[in-house]
C-alpha cells in the first residue's frame, strides 16, 4: 500500500478566534451605522411632524378675529391656551404658546417722542414644541406676526417693561419672568423670557395700582421678586407689585446671578470635628425696612463631622452668630461679614473651644487682611494677660490615674494637677534622676510653627538644687519616632526656664510628646509639675485672631502692638458672654 499524505489543509484555533473577533467588529460598527441611520430618519420625522403641528396652530390664529388673538390666562387675554398637549403622527407634543403686543418705533413708543398712544402695533405668537417622551426629539421654537386688519386707536392701557441684570448689571438674556395680577377680571398669569438685552416688554397692559406681582428668575441663578404692601411679615416691602398707569411705560428692575455654595467647618484648634453646633446666617440685603425684613437669613447646624454645606447662596455680605449652648467661637477663617461672589465655592471655618463666660475674641487687621503675631494686652485690676493673634496653644495640668505614656516608677502621680518625686520613707532620693513621659499630642496639622514652653511653677525650691526640673520635647510626623530633643535642637541640652523659645527644629510636625526629669539635692524637698504649656500655630488656627475667655464683667484696657505698626489703645467693655473686638492697625 502507498503512504498517506499528513499535509491536511484547515484552520487553527487562533485563526478562528482572529476571524469571528473581525466578524463581530464589523457586525457591531455596522449595527451602530444602522441604528444612527434610523435615529436620524426618526428625529426628522418628529421634527417634521412638529413642524405640521405648529403650521395648524398659526392657520387657526389667522382665521381668529385679531382681538382673540392670546392666551386664556395671559395677556393680550384671548383664547388661546398657554400649554397644552397635542396629538401628531400618533406622538404626544407638549405645546407652550407666548403672545407679547409690541410697540414699533416706526410711529413713536409710549412715553417716547413722538408718543405712541396706541403702543400695540402687532402681536408675535411665539410657539415652544417638545416631546417629552421621544430620546431624539430637540425642543425647538417657531415665531409668527399677526397685525390687525384696521387703523390703530388710542389705548386706556399702559406698559410694563421688566429689566433684568446680574451683579455686575450686565442684561441677563432668557431670564424667566413671571408675572401674575389676580385683582383683574380676568386674571393674568404670565410665563416668559427676556430679550437679548435682558428686557421683557409687556405692551398695552391693563392699569392696576401695586397689584403686578413679578419674579425674575432663571435656572442655577438666584431669584428676586415683588412683594405685597402691608404683609404683615414685610408691611412696607422696597420693591412692592407693579403698577401700570393710563399711557405710561412702568419700569422695573430686577438683579440675579448664578447661585454660590458655602462650606462651613467646626472644628477645635487641633482641627478635630466639634459636632452640632448650631449658628445663625444672616446677608445684608434687605427686602423691606421700617422694620428692615432681611432677605435671607436661616439658623442652621454643622453635622456629626463638624460640616454644613449650605447650596444656592446669592451673592452678598454674610455675618454669622453662634447660638450654641455648649461653645464658643474662639476664631473664626475670614473677616465678617463674609463676601460671596456670585458662581463661586467659598469655605469657611469656625474654630470652638468650651463656654467660659465671659469671652472676647480679639481680630487685628490692617484694612481687609488679618495680622498674626500681634501682642494683645487685656487689663484691669486683679486681671492682665496677654495673647498673640493668629496663636494658640495646648496643655496638660492633670497626670493622675495615669494620663501619660511612660515613667521609670519614680514620680509620684497621685494627686491631681501635680506630679513630683516619690518619696520612700518619707524622704527623696538624691543618687536617682526620675523621668516621666507625657501621651501624644495630635496637633491637627503638620504645618505647625511652635513658641514657646511655659509651666509652672516657674521656680522649683532653692534645696533641690540647680536644674532639679528638666524638660524635653519630641515631635514627628508618623507618631512613631520619638527623639527627645532640648533648646538647641540636641539630645544633650534640656528646658530649663519658662518661657523658653522651642527649637524650630520641631516646627513643621504633626504629633508631639514632652519627658520631664525631677531630681533633689536634699531628700526632704522634691521639684514639682503643676501645669505645662506649649504655644503655637497651625492651619488649625484662626489668623489674625486672640481669645480671651473666664472674663469678668467691667472694662478692660485693651493694648495691641508689633514691630511696624504704631501702637494701638482702647477700652473694653466686657458685658456678655461672647462678644468680638476689632483693632485696626496702622504702618508706622
Amino acid at each position: 500500500m502507498g503512504k498517506m499524505n499528513d499535509n491536511t489543509v484547515g484552520f487553527t484555533l487562533i485563526e478562528i478566534l482572529v476571524s469571528m473577533t473581525v466578524f463581530i467588529i464589523i457586525t457591531y460598527f455596522g449595527y451602530l451605522a444602522y441604528a444612527n441611520i434610523l435615529e436620524s430618519i426618526t428625529r426628522s420625522q418628529l421634527r417634521n411632524e412638529a413642524i405640521s403641528l405648529i403650521e395648524a396652530e398659526i392657520e387657526i390664529i389667522r382665521n381668529l378675529p385679531y382681538g382673540d388673538v392670546g392666551t386664556l390666562t395671559g395677556y393680550p387675554v384671548g383664547k388661546l391656551s398657554a400649554e397644552k398637549t397635542v396629538s401628531s403622527g400618533g406622538v404626544d407634543f407638549e405645546l407652550k404658546t407666548t403672545v407679547r403686543n409690541i410697540d414699533d418705533a416706526f410711529d413713536g413708543v409710549l412715553g417716547g417722542v413722538p408718543n405712541d398712544t396706541a403702543p400695540a402695533d402687532y402681536k408675535i405668537v411665539e410657539f415652544e414644541v417638545d416631546c417629552l417622551n421621544c430620546r431624539s426629539f430637540v425642543p425647538f421654537s417657531m415665531t409668527s406676526t399677526i397685525s390687525p386688519k384696521g387703523l390703530e386707536s388710542a389705548s386706556n392701557n399702559g406698559s410694563l417693561f421688566i429689566n433684568v441684570f446680574d451683579a455686575s448689571g450686565q442684561p441677563i438674556s432668557g431670564a424667566n419672568v413671571q408675572v401674575v395680577n389676580n385683582a383683574l377680571n380676568p386674571t393674568i398669569s404670565i410665563n416668559d423670557v427676556t430679550n437679548t438685552n435682558g428686557v421683557l416688554q409687556l405692551v398695552d397692559f391693563p392699569t392696576s395700582t401695586s397689584a403686578y406681582e413679578i419674579t425674575a428668575s432663571k435656572s442655577g441663578y438666584t431669584t428676586e421678586k415683588t412683594y405685597p404692601i402691608g404683609d404683615i411679615n414685610n408691611p412696607n416691602p422696597s420693591k412692592p407689585h407693579a403698577t401700570v398707569a393710563q399711557q405710561q411705560v412702568t419700569s422695573i428692575s430686577f438683579s440675579i446671578d448664578k447661585i454660590s455654595t458655602l462650606n462651613i467647618t467646626t472644628a477645635d484648634k487641633m482641627c478635630a470635628a466639634v459636632p452640632n453646633i448650631d449658628f445663625s446666617m444672616d446677608g445684608i440685603k434687605l427686602i423691606g425696612t421700617e422694620p428692615d425684613v432681611l432677605k435671607y437669613s436661616t439658623t442652621s447646624i454643622t453635622n456629626a463631622s463638624g460640616q454644613k454645606t449650605i447650596n444656592n447662596v446669592e451673592w452678598d455680605n454674610y455675618n454669622f452668630t453662634n447660638v450654641d449652648g455648649v461653645y464658643d467661637f474662639s476664631g473664626i477663617t475670614s473677616l465678617l461679614p463674609l463676601t460671596i461672589n456670585p458662581d463661586t465655592t467659598s469655605n469657611l471655618k469656625f474654630v470652638m473651644e468650651q463656654k467660659n463666660p465671659m469671652a472676647v475674641l480679639i481680630t487685628a487687621k490692617e484694612g481687609s487682611q488679618l495680622v498674626d503675631d500681634v501682642s494683645v494686652n487685656l487689663q484691669k485690676i486683679g486681671y492682665d494677660t496677654t495673647l498673640y493673634t493668629g496663636r494658640n496653644n495646648f496643655f496638660q495640668t492633670d497626670w493622675s490615674g495615669g494620663q501619660y505614656f511612660s515613667q521609670n516608677g519614680g514620680i509620684d502621680d497621685s494627686t491631681a494637677g501635680e506630679i513630683k518625686m516619690l518619696a520612700i520613707g518619707g524622704k527623696y532620693s538624691t543618687t536617682t534622676e526620675e523621668w516621666l513621659i507625657s501621651n501624644t499630642f495630635n496637633l491637627g496639622a503638620t504645618n505647625t510653627t511652635f513658641f514657646s514652653i511655659d509651666w509652672n511653677p516657674a521656680i522649683e525650691p532653692i534645696e533641690t538644687g540647680a536644674d532639679s526640673l528638666k524638660i524635653q520635647i519630641a515631635t514627628n510626623n508618623d507618631n512613631s519616632t520619638w527623639n527627645f530633643l532640648g533648646p538647641d535642637g540636641t539630645i544633650s541640652t534640656y528646658y530649663t526656664a519658662t518661657g523658653t523659645q522651642i527649637a524650630a527644629s520641631h516646627n513643621n510636625s504633626g504629633y508631639l510628646r514632652y519627658k520631664v526629669f525631677m531630681k533633689t539635692a536634699d531628700e526632704n524637698f522634691t521639684p514639682s509639675l503643676q501645669n505645662i504649656i506649649f504655644n503655637y500655630r497651625s492651619s488649625c488656627i484662626a489668623n489674625g485672631q486672640a481669645f480671651f475667655s473666664g472674663l469678668s464683667s467691667g472694662t478692660y484696657n485693651l493694648t495691641a502692638q508689633k514691630s511696624g505698626y504704631q501702637l494701638a489703645t482702647s477700652t473694653i467693655s466686657v458685658s456678655s458672654n461672647w462678644q468680638e473686638q476689632k483693632i485696626e492697625l496702622i504702618s508706622n
